[in-house]
């Protein structure tokens, strides 16, 4: 059981039971042990529900009512779900807005805005380390591209990035301990446990940035740099770009104390009538990097706040884009520029 802060509840223990109690949530270990959190004294953001734990329905009533996020995780610590209020469905004009988007130029603006943040973001920590970094001329080239239509804008797009996805990863790579080094960058069901990490951080942020999206009332399955497909987010595809390179320092940072034996082979069907051995964390480390990874999110970087404030969370810079977004859709903004946050070696 742990109170990551004031204003957030995680049951990250075993045993765990969340209830409601005259006007207070109350936390109460297997042993007993017991946190109040009055829910009108602190304004609580999030409650983080992982498996091997209970909660009352007086409790998730209350949480929907006050519209707190809950976010539902395995005992790994993967999420899996989100509760969400049913007012967020009363949005229309945010997703009307967004939906126009892909016909009358914004989603095109968007899309570019979005490569050309990413590798920004990815030159921060080639600089950081003394590598390659990515020539400035062909971001600037990105945001004069011309085209109104988003399908060519798209497969302009995909070519520049991938043209320089390959040599980011092997750069980056090379900043690892030599036994961890992966031959390339595999994605969906990689067999080496270095991707697999890689992948499990792209999975937390994929859901901070899902609920950011949610939260800013915006459609999560209707994006403009990833195509829209049936059961692909493209949305959170596309914000989750922009914040992939602080996740890639804090993988790059973790993987430095780590060896052979804090990985573990597990068999898994790959195909029909096929097994294959996938290389993990074990439980042990991955229990730690999920924790060092969800104190990562909570560190303060130097991007002003949109009201006041000359820093924030990285969590809260995820939720304050997705608004942004939702400002220039709705032509609240007459921009949308998205800010990264310039690594330093430390």
């Amino acid at each position: 059981m742990n109170q990551a802060r004031s204003q957030k509840i995680v049951m990250d223990g075993y045993g765990s039971y969340l209830g409601m109690e005259k006007g207070c949530f109350v936390l109460r270990d297997r042993k007993g042990n017991e946190e109040k959190y009055p829910l009108f004294e602190n304004e609580i953001s999030e409650v983080v529900l992982r498996s091997g734990n209970m909660v009352s329905t007086g409790a998730l009533a209350s949480l929907g009512f006050w519209d707190v996020d809950v976010m539902v995780m395995t005992q790994r610590g993967r999420p899996v779900a989100l509760m969400k209020s049913l007012d967020d469905d009363s949005h229309v004009k945010t997703r009307l807005c967004q939906y126009e988007a892909l016909n009358n130029g914004k989603g095109a603006y968007v899309a570019k805005q979005i490569v050309s943040a990413k590798m920004r973001g990815q030159n921060t920590i080639l600089e950081k380390y003394g590598l390659d970094i990515h020539d400035e001329r062909i971001i600037a080239k990105i945001e004069k591209l011309e085209s109104s239509n988003l399908k060519i804008i798209q497969k302009k797009l995909n070519t520049i990035e991938g043209h320089f996805t390959k040599p980011y990863f092997n750069q980056i790579f090379g900043l690892l301990p030599e036994t961890l080094i992966p031959k390339k960058r595999s994605k969906f069901k990689a067999y080496d446990g270095t991707n697999n990490i890689f992948n499990l951080a792209y999975e937390v942020l994929q859901w901070k940035v899902h609920r950011a999206i949610i939260k800013a009332k915006l459609e999560p399955y209707l994006g403009f740099l990833h195509s829209v497909q049936y059961g692909k987010p493209s949305l959170v595809c596309d914000l989750q770009e922009l914040y992939r390179y602080l996740v890639d320092d804090f993988v790059i940072q973790f993987c430095q104390g780590l060896m052979e034996k804090d990985f573990t082979d597990k068999s898994e069907i790959v195909s029909r009538n096929r097994k294959g051995k996938r290389e993990y964390l074990n439980d042990k480390e991955t229990r730690r990097m999920m924790k060092e990874l969800q104190e990562y999110f909570e560190s303060k970087i130097e991007i002003p706040l949109i009201r006041h404030g000359k820093r924030q969370r990285i969590e809260t810079l995820i939720n304050e884009e997705a608004l942004l977004l939702a400002k220039y859709l709705r032509n609240e903004n007459k921009t949308w520029i998205p800010r990264y946050h310039y690594l330093t070696l430390i």
